[in-house]
């Protein structure tokens, strides 16, 4: 159980850093380098600025699912251990993508923390409950 916490709260807590870099984006940050496979060096259009918004809501959903999970946020813990197979699933994704991208810049940066949120979301989704949710 210790291990299942302390992972969640690892993906969360790269989660918060990776949503902090999304709201940036969305915000106007000139970091596009870093994102989409460098398609879009410096500030986002607008269309993608709502999108990187977009997807900082979604990261948030899916860190409160894996603290769910961990038991960390209670009342969503009969809900997680179903959606926890799609974090884990999105996280296998991202780091996909984050280890294909043409942007050395962004294969740099997020690769590891793609490794590390696939790692964390493994732990929590493949550790068995003492107690049957």
């Amino acid at each position: 159980m210790i291990l299942k916490r302390t992972a969640a709260r690892l993906y969360a807590t790269l989660s918060i850093g990776v949503m902090a870099f999304q709201i940036a984006l969305a915000l106007g940050a000139p970091w596009g380098e870093y994102a989409m496979g460098g398609a879009f060096p410096g500030r986002f259009p607008p269309a993608l600025r709502i999108g990187a918004f977009v997807q900082a809501i979604i990261l948030a959903g899916l860190a409160a699912i894996v603290l769910a999970r961990a038991g960390i946020i209670p009342r969503w813990s009969k809900a997680s251990k179903r959606l926890v197979w799609i974090v884990f699933a999105f996280a296998t994704l991202s780091l996909i993508l984050n280890l294909i991208t043409p942007s050395s810049a962004e294969r740099a940066v997020w690769a590891p923390v793609a490794f590390l949120l696939l790692l964390s979301s493994g732990i929590v989704a493949f550790s068995h409950d003492i107690r049957k949710n």
